[in-house]
């Protein structure tokens, strides 16, 4: 049987994600362009990100080895999807930035670790100690795998593109432009809530649409941040830009 105070503390960790999508609203996260100083001790950016996301892979192997609930080829499948993308965001994104010199507060990598810590709680939970994803229906199939990569491309290229604007040594902040970039300032965040549906799909459980819930209220305020940045920062920046959703928002 399915414990109930599961389903109870997804419900609550919901709702904390609700508020936090207004918090952040009217409170910016100080790193990267928004980074400012009254937050505590400041550490080097990469060894941030690399704290914050690469801790990703360890919290959800655990949960994952350490539950006895069997698992399905698609429970293995599921596990591989998130652990190689926080693999990838941890341990291999932070070396492919030109971000020598930047800080980021002690205090926001820690809050990234605890909503890290949370989330792969609800996802490990569920793939070790509950029965997991058992079948699934060839359209829940396909389309999973498809908005998941995608998604990921998406993310991949808009990542890279951001990086090329730097020459070596250089770490200012430029308009970008091309590829999603004209029509939206967030392309990434874009890649990523396209993504982390698709795996939404795959898994099949609230714990994946808990996910998206959480990746929803982190990214698209920040977006909307980013484009009020650039349009104070940047007076030729294109007006007709959206912030995350092209042609919406």
């Amino acid at each position: 049987m399915e414990p109930q105070w599961y389903y109870i503390a997804v419900g609550i960790w919901a709702l904390v994600g609700i508020i936090t999508f207004f918090y952040l609203y009217k409170q910016t996260a100080p790193y990267g362009r928004h980074t400012a100083t009254g937050w505590g001790p400041m550490i080097s950016n990469r060894l941030g990100w690399m704290i914050m996301e690469g801790l990703s892979p360890l919290f959800i192997s655990f949960w994952f080895w350490y539950g006895p609930s069997p698992k399905s080829d698609m429970d293995y499948i599921i596990y591989a999807l998130y652990a190689g993308h926080y693999v990838y965001r941890g341990y291999i994104f932070p070396f492919l930035t030109r971000t020598s010199g930047k800080k980021m507060p002690v205090s926001i990598t820690f809050s990234a670790v605890f909503f890290n810590l949370m989330n792969t709680f609800f996802l490990g939970y569920y793939l070790g100690f509950m029965e997991g994803r058992e079948t699934i229906t060839y359209w829940e199939l396909v389309l999973g795998f498809i908005l998941f990569f995608c998604g990921f491309a998406i993310h991949f290229i808009s990542d890279r593109i951001l990086i090329n604007l730097r020459k070596p040594g250089e770490t200012g902040y430029k308009i970008p432009s091309g590829f999603l970039f004209n029509f939206i300032t967030s392309p990434n965040y874009f890649g990523e809530i396209i993504q982390w549906t698709g795996f939404a799909i795959l898994l099949g459980a609230a714990a994946g649409w808990l996910f998206v819930v959480w990746t929803i209220a982190n990214l698209v305020p920040r977006a909307w941040s980013h484009l009020q940045w650039y349009k104070r920062t940047f007076p030729d920046f294109p007006q007709n830009r959206k912030s995350i959703f092209p042609g919406i928002y």
